[in-house]
């Protein structure tokens, strides 16, 4: 009966001690999951609150008439027009880019991956005057795209550059090579490999590249506002718009336009998102 009384005082300190290392564990986590909710809701969630709470202190009729103005649409329209565009290209040309440096060797290819990163750097007003002094009405090459459409996609593919890049980049560094050789020494053309084989491993991550090249575009203003010129009805984007109507002292509308602007691109990231789930699904 004592050996066992004895035995049940050894057991059970270590019982306890891994109780409370649990509740330490469990404290912990809770501690971080607190921090982190109040992070997000300091620097998002209340941001964006505010924001509709903004634009519904007005009321709907006025909610209403300032998501429906014709320059408002206007500029929402081609908005997400050109952030689709510039989404759907960066997809293909960043893939291509992140092949290049990844599988092939040649000089320089350091400084290229080195100054795909410069547009997390520079400030996005620079890439605008750059592109209006290269492309502008004084242009030394010949080209004059400023306050076009062309021009504000030219200076959107500028920021956006580095997003499917870098989540392409990985994935083909960790990509296994020996099934692609299987593939080509039973007869695989090089498309069919990329087709079957690469193109499955990499699309979640060509889509979540995409996914932040839209919604980068949607909400740029530094690179776009002097190269688009803000013509209403042809060039202005809804950044631009927006910032228009804060001048002007309506900041009701400006926060309608904004909210309006918030919802309909979480739902495309959304859309984006449930792509690159089902492609990584099995």
């Amino acid at each position: 009966m004592s050996g066992r009384v004895l035995a049940a005082s050894r057991v059970a300190p270590g019982a306890g001690g891994g109780g409370r290392l649990r509740a330490r564990a469990n404290a912990a986590a809770a501690l971080g999951t607190g921090l982190i909710t109040v992070y997000l809701s300091l620097l998002v969630l209340l941001p964006i609150a505010a924001i509709v709470a903004k634009s519904a202190g007005a009321g709907p009729a006025a909610f209403w008439n300032a998501i429906t103005a014709r320059e408002a649409v206007a500029a929402i329209k081609l908005t997400l027009l050109v952030s689709l565009a510039v989404a759907a290209v960066n997809a293909v040309l960043g893939t291509v880019l992140a092949w290049v440096l990844v599988r092939d060797r040649f000089p320089g290819r350091r400084i290229v991956d080195a100054v795909i990163d410069l547009p997390f750097v520079l400030p996005t007003i620079i890439a605008g005057i750059a592109l209006l002094a290269l492309y502008g009405p004084k242009k030394p090459v010949g080209i004059d795209i400023s306050f076009t459409v062309a021009g504000i996609v030219m200076a959107l593919l500028f920021v956006t550059l580095p997003f499917v890049v870098r989540s392409v980049q990985p994935v083909l560094m960790a990509l296994d090579r020996s099934s692609e050789e299987a593939a080509t020494s039973l007869g695989a053309g090089p498309w069919t490999v990329f087709r079957r084989i690469i193109a499955p491993a990499i699309a979640p991550a060509v889509v979540s590249g995409a996914a932040l090249s839209f919604a980068r575009a949607v909400g740029e203003f530094g690179s776009i506002v002097l190269i688009s010129g803000a013509l209403p009805f042809k060039t202005e984007l809804a950044s631009v718009y927006i910032f228009g109507q804060i001048e002007s002292d309506n900041v009701a509308g400006a926060a309608s336009v904004s909210a309006l602007l918030l919802a309909i691109a979480l739902l495309v990231l959304l859309g984006l998102r449930l792509l690159a789930a089902r492609a990584q699904a099995p």
